[in-house]
């Protein structure tokens, strides 16, 4: 799958746009999307929403309306992609997008559709709250979205529909940020965490075959590392 796009960022930023697909399947080549949701967030705050149903042409497998209940007799007379797209690209616009397991999933089905029905590339910056979550939260044994909610005590009713994800993504998203500010209060000199010069990211002290070692969070995007 093509992965051409913005960069991954595992920081936290005040001013983004969180975002969550529903789908007919797990292939962004052969499956379609069937609701898109966003919530613009600025300061921490949500300001707007978008959400919408998509009608995919084709018939819902049931193993897809059993995840996330949506059926073909709620998308018989919802707009197709090629309607409803332009409206969610004008709506995020050039935000840094915010989702959980986007890098693997949603911005591929994304990027996808907008080639597909715009003829248009998706370059927008993004935070994946999974990989986020597992630099944050390494002793969870798992993170996927509802491990993160139940460990920030963030109710996850609704889960698997794509604008009560990006309730609950959002939340924990600002959990996350709180996270890395009380790491970088809690670094020995007292000051930030170190940022890599090249993208920004946060830096992680690591241990490698010859000692330790400054590794840029963004991983294997950027592969900027720096001695202890």
């Amino acid at each position: 799958m093509n992965t051409s796009g913005g960069k991954r960022l595992n920081q936290y930023v005040k001013d983004y746009t969180v975002f969550d697909l529903e789908t007919t399947g797990l292939n962004p080549e052969t499956d379609e999307i069937i609701e898109i949701s966003a919530l613009r967030v600025r300061g921490g705050n949500v300001i707007e929403k978008f959400t919408a149903l998509v009608n995919p042409g084709r018939p819902i497998p049931y193993s897809a309306t059993r995840i996330n209940g949506i059926t073909d007799q709620m998308v018989e007379n919802a707009p197709s992609l090629r309607q409803t797209l332009p409206d969610f690209l004008a709506f995020i616009g050039k935000d840094i997008l915010v989702g959980h397991n986007i890098h693997s999933f949603d911005l591929n089905f994304l990027r996808n559709g907008a080639r597909r029905t715009m003829e248009q590339n998706i370059k927008n910056d993004y935070v994946d709250t999974l990989s986020l979550a597992k630099i944050c939260l390494p002793q969870l044994h798992r993170h996927r979205l509802t491990d993160l909610a139940a460990y920030f005590h963030i109710a996850a009713a609704g889960a698997h529909r794509a604008l009560n994800d990006c309730v609950m993504n959002q939340l924990c998203y600002e959990k996350l940020g709180t996270l890395l500010e009380q790491a970088a209060e809690n670094t020995a000199s007292g000051q930030a965490l170190p940022t890599c010069p090249r993208c920004g990211n946060v830096l992680l002290k690591r241990n490698g075959k010859f000692g330790a070692f400054w590794g840029c969070a963004g991983f294997p995007s950027c592969r900027y590392t720096q001695n202890d």
